[in-house]
Formats: C-alpha cells, structure tokens, sequence
C-alpha cells in the first residue's frame, strides 16, 4: 500500500457517510460538529459556506469543499436565510446513505454533504498540514479524475440500488484521495515544506516509506539516513524542516496511529499490538501510549468500542 492510502486507512475510525441535499431557496442549512472531516459538492446551483472563523465562501456547480476537522458551519443560499438544523433521513439506520430536503420553493439547489469519521485524538501530519478549509473551485479541464469521482457518487446516491451502500463507501473513500491530490497539485511550485511535499522529496520520500513499510524495525537516524543517501546530520536536518518534527518523532506517531488501530479494530492481546508496533516491551508500549494519547491502551481501547457500540 502507497504511503497516502496507508495513512488514511490507519487514520479511519469508522465508515464514512454522505447525503443528498436538495434544497429551495430561501434555505439554510447548519452543521454540527463531526468526530473528523467533513466535505460538501455542489452538484447544482449556488450557495454560501459560513465557516465559524473567517469569510464567508461563495459556492457554485461543481466546487467541492473539505473541512479537515469537521467544525460547526452552515451553508446558505444567501447571507441573509436562516439555517436550520441538518438531520438528514437515512435510507435504513445501517446505511451509509441518506437524504435531506430543506426550504420553502425557491431556486433550487443540490449538494452532495458528507463526512469521514477519523482519529482525532493527535491528528497525523498529513491532517495538520491541511488548512482548516480547502475549497477547489470547478472549472474546465481541472481536477479530471475528482470531478469523475463526483459524478460517479452523485449517480449513485440519487438512484441507490443493491450494493450502493459499498460502492458508495468506496467513491467516498476514493473521494477524499483525490481532493488530497488535488489541494497538493495547486501548491505553489516553490512550497517545500510539509508533509504532503515530503511524499514527493527524493530524500524524504524513501525513508517515509521505510516507516511505513515496517514500523516494528528498529529503526536510527542513521539507518534512515542510509535510504535517503545522506548522513545522519543532514537527513535530521533536511527530515526536520521537510515533514516539520524530528525523524524518530515522526516514527512514534506512526506507531502510534498502527497502534491505535489495532486496538480499535481487533481483539489481538496488547503484547501482540506492542510487537507490531515496534516495541519489545508491553510496559514501554503502554507508557509511550499514554504519552501519546493521554489514556492506557485498555482503556483507549475499551472507550474506543463503548463509543462504536461493539
């Protein structure tokens, strides 16, 4: 598995969900807070995105916005239209579909509103680097392969048949690659720093993928530095400026994140988890842990499956 799509799997806490908006101005839509990220496509017509902090974003056919923590907003077809709370009907409760209608027989507008559930308990790099909003804005000939994916999802959600529910999941998932792809293409040429741009150094790339190839190995600076072609000095500094935390910093975070999922996702003994996640002690490992994430590996754990109700 590539570097991205190991992060965001290991990131990944639950399904992610999605529902078809349609709305009649004048409307108004508020958001509460998600446990995550959330995103919206505009499929038809025009709005406004009023985040909590900074200006409000005009929306037209075709933008699609990411919100990387999932904080409370609305959305609007003018300023002046009061919102009303978003509770969308699902097309059965284990269904990742839903649908929602709002507004009084207006100009019409669709949206296509959703959410990714992840950790966000200490929030990976590839997170952190993002800005609270990103918006790509339509347009012709960008961002092909988003736009396909979009097109694909609205389909499916507006005529759901059997196995929407997987496809769905699937064009979600898929979705957020390429607004990830897509927010890193329009960087600035001349941005090198972060650790989306370190996906793509020749220098950082090769050690990041040693990481996440085989987090368990005992890893150095110096063995890193092997794979980068550097020494152990100049990988430190160019790893440090480059991703933004020290080499073995970033490693401890990775484990971390393996860690954290493994408890959430399965039952395998905390001895089992602690080996996987390249610690030889059980002790050492739920003490780096609880450093990390401020509670015990049990109880991560058992809060972790209260919450998801397994």
């Amino acid at each position: 598995m590539d570097i991205l799509s190991d992060t965001l799997a290991a990131l990944r806490t639950g399904r992610p969900s999605v529902v078809r908006t349609e709305a009649r101005a004048p409307w108004g839509v508020r958001f509460q807070p998600v446990s995550g990220a959330g995103f919206h496509v505009v499929v038809e017509g025009r709005c406004v995105l009023l985040p909590v902090h900074g200006d409000p974003i005009e929306l037209g056919p075709g933008d699609v916005v990411f919100l990387r923590r999932g904080t409370d907003h609305a959305i609007c077809d003018a300023l002046a239209s009061e919102p009303v709370d978003f509770v969308p009907d699902r097309v059965d409760t284990s269904s990742p579909i839903g649908s929602f209608a709002v507004g009084q027989g207006g100009a019409r507008a669709v949206l296509v509103c959703g959410a990714y559930h992840l950790d966000v308990d200490r929030p990976h790099p590839l997170l952190g680097d993002l800005p609270e909003i990103v918006h790509l804005p339509a347009g012709p000939g960008r961002h092909p392969a988003l736009r396909s994916a979009v097109d694909q999802l609205c389909a499916e959600i507006h005529r759901p048949q059997p196995g929407s529910d997987s496809v769905v999941t699937a064009l979600v998932d898929l979705l957020l690659l390429y607004i990830l792809r897509s927010w890193h293409a329009e960087l600035p040429k001349e941005r090198t720093q972060g650790w989306a741009s370190a996906l793509n150094d020749p220098v950082i790339a090769p050690a990041l993928k040693a990481i996440h190839d085989d987090p368990a190995h005992p890893w150095t600076v110096e063995s890193l530095g092997s794979r980068a072609g550097l020494s152990r000095a100049a990988f430190a500094r160019r790893f440090g400026a480059v991703v933004g935390e020290p080499p073995l910093s970033y490693l401890t975070t990775w484990r971390m994140a393996i860690a954290a999922r493994m408890l959430r996702e399965t039952g395998e003994p905390l001895g089992a988890v602690a080996e996987k996640a390249g610690y030889t002690s059980e002790f050492a490992f739920a003490r780096a842990f609880k450093r990390h994430f401020g509670a015990p590996p049990g109880a991560y754990r058992k809060e972790r499956r209260a919450a998801s109700g397994a």
